[in-house]
């Protein structure tokens, strides 16, 4: 075994949705640094080709493919373009998530329990299911899910939101059950509060940050790049016998009691 090889991503094919800010950006710029061709999904055309010029810049190989999570369709010509440029796809990074509902679960309106429950659930499933056949073909991959740690407990806000992040972690379970014997894992990775744009509403407001700070043992909220590590170590082989699990990363919070200093 070459262990400087551990986290080379040489040769592989590494598809990413919600790549064009936060934490799937970082995921697939890393993943391209490291070696892979990668794919930059999302909504929006423009963003998507952004991000991908900024990461052909810097010498990688990318390519843009503009996607709805919510239209089967697309998603399906997701898989086809990329399969059609590059003949696989061995990792699939499963980002895109939306929270439209902040407040108790007895006000979620019909609509917005099931955008986000379709959107981070069922969604994923579907492209889990449109990719892994390939990958068992060849005995290998690596799906990975961004979960949160709002799916480990209750919140009073942002209960929908976490039922939907719980579900992503045993839609991991059951997904490694079921392709284990074809080498495909298929792991959550459960952030801690993030500065993204996504949870911007969680730390940008000095209040709620100094409450946030003062939990984390680390002293600090986490970076989109403190993420993109953990993705990248399941994605290679350095992550080769870890499947069905959710790595918690968020700098200690769901194991810390809170400071008073």
């Amino acid at each position: 075994m070459q262990y400087q090889d551990l986290f080379d991503l040489s040769g592989k094919v590494a598809v990413v949705t919600g790549a064009t800010r936060g934490i799937g950006r970082a995921i697939a710029e890393a993943m391209a640094h490291f070696g892979a061709k990668v794919v930059i999904s999302s909504r929006t055309p423009k963003a998507c080709q952004q991000v991908a010029s900024k990461i052909s810049t810097a010498g990688g190989q990318v390519m843009a493919v503009p996607c709805n999570m919510s239209h089967r369709d697309e998603l399906q010509g997701l898989v086809d373009q990329t399969i059609a440029a590059w003949n696989q796809i061995d990792v699939l990074v499963c980002n895109a998530a939306v929270n439209p509902h902040f407040g108790p679960m007895a006000t979620v309106s019909s609509e917005a329990y099931d955008k986000i429950m379709n959107t981070n659930v069922k969604h994923v499933l579907w492209l889990a299911n449109m990719v892994i056949p390939q990958m068992a073909n060849r005995q290998d991959g690596s799906v990975i899910i961004i979960s949160s740690i709002g799916g480990l407990k209750g919140h009073d806000e942002l209960g929908i939101y976490a039922l939907s992040k719980a579900s992503e972690m045993q839609l991991a379970r059951n997904l490694s059950v079921e392709w284990g014997r074809c080498n495909i894992r298929v792991n959550c990775i459960a952030p801690g509060l993030v500065r993204t744009d996504f949870s911007k509403a969680l730390w940008e407001d000095p209040v709620r940050l100094r409450t946030a700070l003062a939990s984390y043992p680390l002293g600090r909220i986490g970076e989109p790049e403190d993420i993109a590590g953990t993705a990248v170590m399941l994605a290679s082989r350095a992550g080769a016998f870890i499947t069905g699990q959710t790595l918690v990363v968020d700098g200690g919070v769901t194991v810390g009691s809170g400071r008073s200093d």
